[in-house]
């Protein structure tokens, strides 16, 4: 929970301007940009919108990854016909912690909705997409059971999965790659702090590498969604490459 929160603290202001830049590509010339027009036009505590949404899907997230991360890897070894006691390969690893992060998108999505929302709320009144913003938690909570009744949390739920599922598969891979590769030769439980640190910034990175596109259309569902109807991942992804080109989704 501790780690989660310091993660969520120094890392919105960059999770907001990545969902202000994928959803408003047009507004913005880059991050420093962003950064610059955000905080002449809301303020700092604009960086920080959604913030109680991030933490609550960061801790409910990792929890239920965890969680089901050793009952995945059971599943594997039952799968390719191993015991409990035999170690699975990195990619074995990797195998479970996809099928795991599938749990985890049930507890993600609607949070992750409500975090989007709120973090391109500014976005979606300047563009006159909606005439009347929500500026609270509550009120987004509020706007979606109002309009799309509870189900309407789970928008973007594909998406969500689309991301989630071979993230996580090359997440787990790089992490548990990298760590075989600082253990050379040695038991992977005896590496000390900056090793697993190393380890799990490189597995991050495969994820984010792997699956930001998807993160791009998923944003775009989850935050526009809020003016009508929106298409889903096949025609979201689609309509943007066809208007914007392949770079409109990095």
């Amino acid at each position: 929970a501790l780690g989660g929160t310091a993660c969520v603290v120094t890392g919105q202001p960059f999770d907001t301007a990545k969902v202000k830049m994928q959803t408003f590509p047009d507004m913005y010339k880059g991050i420093v940009d962003c950064f610059v027009k955000t905080y002449k036009q809301v303020g700092f505590r604009g960086f920080y919108k959604g913030t109680t949404p991030a933490l609550v899907a960061n801790i409910a997230e990792n929890s239920v990854l965890f969680m089901c991360y050793g009952f995945c890897q059971q599943i594997v070894r039952k799968i390719v016909g191993v015991d409990r006691k035999t170690k699975l390969s990195d990619l074995q690893n990797a195998a479970a912690g996809s099928f795991a992060s599938a749990f985890a998108t049930l507890v993600l999505c609607p949070t992750e909705l409500v975090k989007c929302r709120l973090q391109a709320m500014h976005e979606m009144q300047l563009s006159g997409k909606i005439i009347q913003g929500h500026n609270t938690v509550w009120s987004v909570v509020k706007g979606v059971i109002q309009k799309d009744g509870p189900l309407g949390f789970y928008r973007g739920l594909s998406s969500t999965l689309l991301r989630e599922v071979p993230g996580y598969f090359f997440f787990f891979g790089g992490y548990e790659l990298s760590r075989t590769f600082f253990a050379s030769g040695r038991s992977k439980d005896e590496l000390g702090p900056i090793p697993l640190l190393l380890s799990g910034g490189f597995g991050g990175s495969c994820l984010w590498i792997a699956v930001y596109p998807v993160d791009c259309v998923k944003s775009r569902i989850q935050v526009l969604s809020m003016a009508g109807k929106q298409t889903g991942f096949m025609g979201t992804f689609v309509t943007v490459v066809r208007n914007e080109g392949e770079r409109a989704v990095y």
